[in-house]
């Protein structure tokens, strides 16, 4: 991760830890959680790589997982800390790291994983393998890792509603069509970032040695309805409710998963 993109995050830590709970931005959560349940092994051990403020991690930790907690960005683990004490709960650890660089762990040490947002900050591509790598390594052999990556199709559509700004720039379309690298802070409010594509992320998965388990969208049917969703939030919680519930059950379904913004990969690593 740049100094741009830990820049970014320090600025304003608790905007973070907030977002998973806004409407529209649930959608992630839930969907996440329900992978988590799905596909992760029952107890263990989980390292949440790129842990930002903790939102996971506590949720894995209020269900009994040992959980270390690895993040580059002092602010965001500084809330993690505040958010895990206030829940009365302990970590293993919390380190302050790279996601390339995960030499605390020994290989072969730990049941599950997250890679929630490195993925979408590396933007060198070499970064991005070595990352895979160490995720890789720490696994025990049948280990199962979420990863998630930034999906150009899905945003070209959500970008629509949330900063049509974006669409004066026809080179930036064209962009949002393909993999694509931003670099810096952009209009819209974004930093540096690296958008992919599913068969594009599903071959560097490969390549890196581990096996696609499943792969979801996690916005589901509702991708690009943030206005909507909110909406629908605000006017009649129970609707909000089993939108929530479906979403969350159909994130995996071919016909939604590559057309959301955040695209999330369940992988094992083989023996």
């Amino acid at each position: 991760m740049s100094q741009v993109v830990r820049d970014f995050y320090n600025a304003s830590p608790s905007h973070e830890w907030e977002r998973l709970a806004r409407p529209y931005r649930r959608l992630e959560f839930v969907s996440t959680m329900y992978l988590i349940e799905k596909y992760f092994p029952p107890s263990g051990h989980v390292v949440d790589v790129g842990c930002g403020p903790g939102r996971y991690s506590v949720e894995l930790m209020r269900r009994g997982y040992r959980v270390t907690l690895v993040d580059l960005t002092e602010g965001l683990l500084d809330i993690a800390k505040e958010q895990i004490a206030a829940e009365g709960l302990k970590a293993e650890a919390v380190v302050r790291a790279d996601a390339c660089c995960l030499d605390f762990l020994p290989g072969e040490s730990i049941d599950a994983a997250l890679l929630m947002g490195p993925l979408y900050h590396l933007v060198k591509p070499e970064d991005r393998k070595q990352a895979l790598f160490e995720t890789r390594r720490i696994l025990r052999t049948g280990g199962v890792a979420i990863v998630a990556y930034l999906n150009s199709w899905g945003i070209l559509r959500s970008l629509l509603t949330e900063v049509p700004a974006y669409y004066k720039d026809l080179d930036v379309i064209y962009n949002l069509t393909r993999e694509y690298t931003q670099v810096g802070y952009q209009k819209g409010g974004f930093t540096e970032a690296y958008f992919t594509v599913p068969p594009a992320a599903k071959a560097d998965l490969e390549s890196a040695g581990f096996e696609v388990v499943s792969y979801a969208g996690v916005e589901s049917f509702c991708s690009g309805s943030l206005d909507p969703v909110k909406a629908i939030h605000d006017s009649d919680p129970e609707a909000y409710r089993n939108i929530l519930k479906v979403a969350a059950e159909l994130c995996e379904a071919p016909q939604y998963r590559d057309s959301t913004e955040h695209l999330h990969f369940v992988l094992r690593k083989p023996g």
